[in-house]
């Protein structure tokens, strides 16, 4: 489990993350999504020592990290699948890491089955691909069989088998009562992944909450109906306070009015309905709808042909890099 309890983190005159609170807790994958730039890289380095808070704390299963008897098995972290020795074969980068933490070498074999580079483990880390990389470095985060996982952007590189396949495995991770926090800009598969959301904006905490209350926060953009008695369906929404607009297909969107009240409405107007559909926001929409005044940076067009241009600067003091990730 991850307890975040009023993280604040200062690079220079730069606030990267102020005030963070939240709890990622066992037995189900917990999103971590945010804007470039919202300061998720930094709170995922404070969580694992690599960043020392400015103020407040955060604790991985009721301690700092860094104080962790066994660290490899508390909290597997991927958050650099390039972070390896490139001369060095997968197995071999496995090896070293188990050795330092007592880990028998047949957990290795394991790992290296459990994320498929068994056909490869013997070749140098170096000249493995995008996807190969984070297959490894997911394979390193899992070595201890870890209490806690942290991902950050764990389909990077992979084919679509692989995004099923890690979808799948994150799910299982939690499923046996491990704490699974994720980040990923894929909008589309943390609302096939998680179940619980934490969302910041400028380091600040946005949401936390189920993925389905978070969507629901932005309201349902209307039903769409559609019958065969068109004119009857009209004078039913009208007369219930409701607008239609056609949608090009036969059908209309109703605005004003649920499901359930037009379907109840031309039931008693006995009018046939061949589709009652609500429209919900989906993921994607409800993030961009709900952080759109915590964007750092965001591009503008000036005029046709006219090339973006970015609100803030991208040039940043060298100690402030992290904060634009």
């Amino acid at each position: 489990m991850i307890e975040a309890v009023g993280l604040r983190k200062v690079y220079g005159s730069k606030v990267a993350v102020e005030d963070l609170s939240f709890t990622v807790r066992p037995g189900i994958v917990t999103g971590f999504l945010g804007p470039n730039g919202s300061g998720k890289s930094t709170t995922m380095r404070m969580v694992v020592g690599l960043d020392r808070p400015t103020a407040g704390q955060v604790l991985v299963d009721g301690e700092p990290f860094a104080q962790a008897t066994a660290p490899l098995s508390t909290l597997g972290a991927l958050l650099d699948a390039k972070a390896v020795h490139t001369g060095r074969s997968a197995f071999r980068h496995l090896q070293a890491m188990a050795a330092t933490a007592g880990i028998p070498r047949s957990r290795v074999d394991e790992v290296v089955d459990l994320v498929g580079l068994r056909e490869v483990a013997r070749k140098r880390a170096g000249g493995f691909s995008l996807g190969m990389g984070q297959r490894l470095g997911i394979a390193s985060a899992l070595l201890g069989d870890p209490s806690t996982v942290m991902f950050d952007e764990p389909v990077n590189g992979l084919d679509p088998d692989g995004i099923l396949w890690i979808r799948h495995l994150m799910k299982d991770l939690a499923r046996e009562g491990r704490a699974v926090f994720v980040s990923s800009h894929l909008m589309s598969e943390m609302a096939l992944t998680a179940e619980h959301l934490v969302v910041i904006g400028r380091g600040r905490l946005i949401a936390d909450e189920t993925v389905q209350s978070f969507i629901d926060r932005v309201h349902p953009r209307g039903v769409t109906v559609r019958s065969p008695q068109v004119q009857e369906l009209q004078d039913v929404v009208r007369g219930a306070g409701g607008t239609l607009t056609p949608t090009g297909d036969g059908g209309f969107e109703v605005v004003g009015l649920t499901a359930e009240v037009i379907g109840d409405a031309a039931l008693r107007a006995g009018v046939a309905l061949h589709e009652l559909t609500t429209v919900r926001a989906s993921l994607e929409e409800a993030f961009m709808e709900l952080t759109a005044g915590s964007l750092e940076y965001q591009a503008h067009s000036t005029g046709p042909g006219a090339a973006p241009s970015a609100r803030t600067s991208t040039q940043l003091p060298r100690a402030e890099e992290e904060v634009a990730r």
